[in-house]
């Protein structure tokens, strides 16, 4: 069966988070992906300049045009800015019966603008949390979910994240990407012992979207049918070296976005161009189809 993957989310007119990000990853990550649009956004890499958000009864349409007729696997939720947009999502995720749910409680953008209403976080914390598979918090995230301060070590991520189980969601992923250190460190908690997970923190200007390709990375793996552990450890090994490689690309002035396809730009035939070659000259070898009027 088809690997198929909804995001559920807003779109990035820039293309570097939101749906546009998680269309990337699953087909990066060999995953069929559709989507349900829950806002537009205006922005670039330097900010986010207007928000219209989808009415709900349209996001409900989109819901279930999509999964009326397609075998769905795994579902990612980001932005949802709006109450009824957030109740309208979780009725139609109960309707259709799915299960894999990975929950990214967007709030902000990289670029520090809001995303989200206070009213809409009670609603996020109430309704749709305890829905989740996994929710993906950043360390910001989770301490507006819980009402608290902001972790500032592991330890504190350890609590927080037992403390955000305990509102529901089968598995906790608090991320550690915003933190200081040599190592950027998640927390992942299922209600066993805290795994620890890290990798080398990269420098780079070039995080936008991290988040999105992360939560949608997971609903990918999960579309294949693999063990949800498994699939976050993959997961953050995938964003890592998407961040590392994002220097191949030049996209915008601030911000700018990570390399989804880093394992195939560059590195396989496209238009007859041969992994590492910079330019082509000349036609490209595209094969003859004849004239319109022999075929």
């Amino acid at each position: 069966m088809t690997p198929i993957a909804v995001t559920i989310a807003g779109s990035d007119s820039s293309g570097g988070a939101g749906i546009q990000a998680d269309l990337k990853t699953f087909s990066a990550l060999g995953a069929y992906g559709a989507s349900v649009i829950t806002a537009l956004t205006a922005q670039n890499t330097l900010g986010v300049h207007a928000i219209h958000d989808v009415p709900a009864d349209f996001v409900r349409a989109q819901i279930d045009s999509v999964f009326s007729d397609l075998a769905v696997r795994a579902v990612k939720i980001g932005m949802l800015s709006q109450p009824d947009v957030i109740e309208t999502v979780a009725e139609g995720l109960d309707d259709y019966g799915i299960e894999n749910i990975v929950l990214d409680p967007v709030m902000v953008a990289t670029s520090g603008d809001a995303l989200i209403t206070e009213e809409a976080v009670e609603v996020l914390r109430a309704v749709l949390i305890p829905r989740a598979l996994i929710i993906t918090p950043n360390l910001a995230e989770a301490a507006r979910l819980l009402e608290t301060a902001q972790a500032e070590d592991e330890e504190d991520m350890a609590e927080q994240a037992a403390a955000l189980l305990e509102l529901g969601p089968r598995a906790v992923l608090l991320k550690g990407g915003h933190g200081k250190g040599a190592e950027s460190v998640d927390i992942y908690f299922d209600g066993e012992e805290p795994v620890r997970l890290a990798s080398p923190r990269v420098a780079s200007a070039n995080t936008h979207g991290t988040g999105c390709t992360l939560s949608s990375a997971i609903a990918a793996g999960l579309s294949h049918g693999l063990d949800l552990l498994r699939v976050v450890a993959h997961s953050k090994a995938y964003v890592t070296q998407a961040i590392a490689e994002s220097g191949r690309l030049v996209v915008g002035a601030g911000h700018g976005p990570v390399h989804h396809f880093h394992a195939i730009w560059g590195r396989v035939a496209m238009f007859g161009i041969e992994p590492g070659e910079a330019e082509h000259s000349g036609p490209l070898p595209f094969p003859s189809v004849g004239h319109i009027e022999d075929l």
